[in-house]
């Protein structure tokens, strides 16, 4: 039996997250609408709560009312590195002493990569692991080059440059996703950017946030799951609506594409600063491609999903360039080629990527290692074969996507 059927995945994290933080600081309430409630957005709500912040919870949305000045507090990031890296950035240069924790897997997240540019700003931060401790001072704005693509970086030293006292200006010389700079003059925050012999430069100038109105659409990291699922399993066809088209966040949906899927987006429309529409993919015959370079910023969160499809096509596939993975919730480069092994993947692992070669699935005990992507990939992979697939910490997917095994039951299939 096919999946087949129309679906509303759960609202996109980054937005969220984005939101949250920019009306915990803005003047006046800012309403977000179709906000995802997952483990990792719920860390960073209860963040602004603690620092002053006010969160009216209502029906498909949250009203905040926002705080000038900040509250001290120790705050709780659990597993997210989006809200550690976001909050130090945001915090940098208030008044106050904030202390910065985690869970055990992000304890062991590196940080640098955030307090090294905020120390130039003038930044006083302790720890380039959590625990990070700020005592808030006045900052200098920057100018600054990414050395790698970083949407959480760029953000951490945009917000940073928010309370500075002169322009902050950030270059990508390789495009990351670019929620932050499109939600920034939403809420007043003064902003420029600019493109020259292939280097992006954003220019903020010191800005005072206003409240404002966000409608948060569907996580396209979230419809990956579906996207691939409809491609490999027989007799398929989902629709997953309302889908964040931000081309930084469908790297995957072009990746199926290139292989040969079937792919149909429609109605595509305006929301707020952002695209989104309906993207249909039907059952598929897949051939391998190589993944470097600039794809693999705006598909680093579908990778491991990636090394899933690929063991489905017709000819090898590579990935390359992305050694990022190996810093997210678990090293994915390793945990991936270790469960997928185990289901009979033919996966290679290099020091930033892997080579996958054409397989044929079978049953097997994996486990998550708490990493959500992985949770819902290894469910993917249990479509796959008839044989029986135990899956350790299955619930490890509420991070992002807290109903995942209901809607794939709706969408005809189900997980022992």
């Amino acid at each position: 039996m096919g999946l087949n059927g129309l679906i509303r995945v759960p609202s996109d994290k980054s937005i969220t997250h984005r939101a949250l933080l920019l009306g915990a600081v803005a003047h006046g309430q800012t309403t977000v609408y179709d906000p995802l409630l997952g483990e990792d957005c719920r860390s960073t709500l209860e963040a602004i709560r603690r620092l002053g912040a006010q969160v009216d919870e209502q029906a498909e949305r949250l009203v905040i009312t926002g705080s000038p000045s900040l509250t001290s507090a120790e705050l709780d990031c659990g597993n997210s590195g989006t809200t550690m890296r976001l909050l130090t950035g945001l915090l940098a240069g208030y008044d106050g002493t904030f202390t910065l924790t985690g869970d055990a897997s992000l304890s062991k997240r590196p940080m640098r990569r955030v307090t090294a540019p905020l120390r130039a700003m003038g930044a006083d931060l302790a720890g380039d692991v959590a625990p990070l401790h700020i005592r808030g001072r006045a900052l200098t704005g920057i100018d600054y080059t990414l050395p790698v693509a970083s949407a959480q970086v760029k953000s951490a030293i945009l917000l940073a440059g928010l309370r500075a006292d002169s322009p902050t200006i950030v270059r990508e010389p390789v495009l990351s996703r670019d929620h932050t700079e499109r939600m920034l003059p939403l809420f007043n925050g003064q902003i420029d950017i600019t493109s020259e012999e292939g280097v992006r430069t954003i220019r903020l100038s010191p800005s005072v946030l206003e409240g404002a109105t966000v409608a948060v659409p569907a996580d396209p990291s979230s419809a990956a799951f579906w996207w691939a699922g409809a491609a490999l399993v027989p007799d398929s066809r989902v629709t997953t609506t309302d889908v964040c088209l931000n081309e930084t966040r469908i790297g995957f949906l072009r990746t199926l594409e290139r292989m040969g899927a079937h792919v149909d987006v429609t109605n595509v429309r305006a929301l707020g600063e952002e695209s989104v529409g309906d993207v249909t993919v039907s059952t598929s015959t897949l051939h391998g491609i190589r993944l470097d370079g600039t794809a693999i910023p705006h598909q680093i969160d579908e990778l491991p999903l990636f090394a899933l499809v690929a063991s489905q096509a017709s000819s090898s596939s590579s990935v390359r360039d992305a050694g990022e993975l190996r810093v997210k919730e678990t090293d994915r480069i390793q945990t991936v080629a270790s469960e997928l092994k185990v289901l009979g993947v033919d996966l290679r692992e290099t020091d930033d990527g892997f080579d996958v070669y054409p397989s044929h699935l079978h049953g097997g005990h994996v486990s998550s290692h708490g990493d959500h992507r992985l949770a819902m990939m290894l469910q993917i992979a249990d479509l796959l074969t008839t044989e029986h697939v135990t899956i350790d910490d299955v619930e490890a997917a509420d991070v992002s996507y807290p109903r995942f095994r209901d809607d794939l039951q709706r969408l005809g299939r189900e997980i022992e």
